[in-house]
């Protein structure tokens, strides 16, 4: 991955954090976008003390201006994104029938909307370079499905549609487009369950142990790397097991 430009959104915690920290460690320069830009220069000089190349990019992913901005100001001040890691995502659970117009709205646009029109940005330009690598993270239970999550839920499965759909589109311009679909993680995101929560969710996971987010981002890297020319419209799944299709 040595001088690629990677993006990693969602960068500023959990998961994205560490793919970001992965990319680089695996030679890539890496752009940082999340809406804590504070937290983004955490992440950027952890990378550059490790010698490394990294560059912050504010984003909302609920804002298409927002996106289009970020991905400019990459491009002119940082280098031309060729590696997109899509992770950033928000969650507003509830049950069907009392979830709100505003949550629903919030969820979609953010991880699907969001990871469309990011993925629109890099689409010329990769196709210019015959060279890309996107991939989109999106969730076991975008495969498996979870109760009041419908909102959540229905975005990731989107997302594993998107992916699809694009790397049937951009195969022929050797740009690859694949998922990961995390399992039980432990994160932010995650650490707010209550314990039963935890335990049964645990008691479903074959190789009993929840995922880390070293775990998600070692299937990134190697979907971003050279070894992975050959897979194109791939959901990777990293979840212990609790899935299986």
């Amino acid at each position: 991955m040595t001088n690629r430009i990677a993006m990693v959104t969602g960068a500023s915690r959990g998961i994205g954090k560490v793919c970001a920290l992965q990319l680089a460690k695996a030679g890539a320069k890496v752009a940082l976008a999340a809406r804590q830009v504070d937290k983004l220069e955490e992440v950027a000089a952890e990378i550059r003390a490790a010698g490394g190349d990294a560059f912050v990019a504010p984003m909302d992913l609920s804002s298409h201006d927002s996106i289009k901005e970020a991905f400019a100001v990459v491009a002119r001040d940082f280098g031309v994104v060729n590696i997109l890691v899509n992770n950033a995502a928000v969650t507003r659970d509830g049950l069907a029938l009392r979830m709100k117009p505003a949550d629903w709205d919030m969820v979609i646009q953010t991880n699907l909307s969001g990871t469309f029109f990011c993925i629109q940005q890099v689409l010329s330009p990769m196709i210019r370079e015959r060279w890309g690598r996107i991939v989109n993270v999106s969730s076991v239970v975008g495969e498996s499905g979870n109760a009041g999550q419908a909102n959540y839920v229905a975005s990731k499965a989107g997302v594993i549609g998107l992916t699809k759909a694009l790397a049937q589109e951009m195969g022929s311009r050797s740009v690859t487009v694949n998922a990961v679909a995390p399992g039980f993680i432990d994160t932010d995101m995650t650490a707010v369950l209550k314990e039963e929560i935890r335990t049964a969710v645990l008691g479903n996971i074959p190789l009993k142990r929840f995922g880390k987010p070293e775990d998600v981002a070692a299937a990134v890297r190697f979907l971003c790397s050279e070894e992975a020319g050959y897979i194109t419209g791939h959901v990777l799944d990293v979840n212990g097991g609790m899935y299986m299709r």
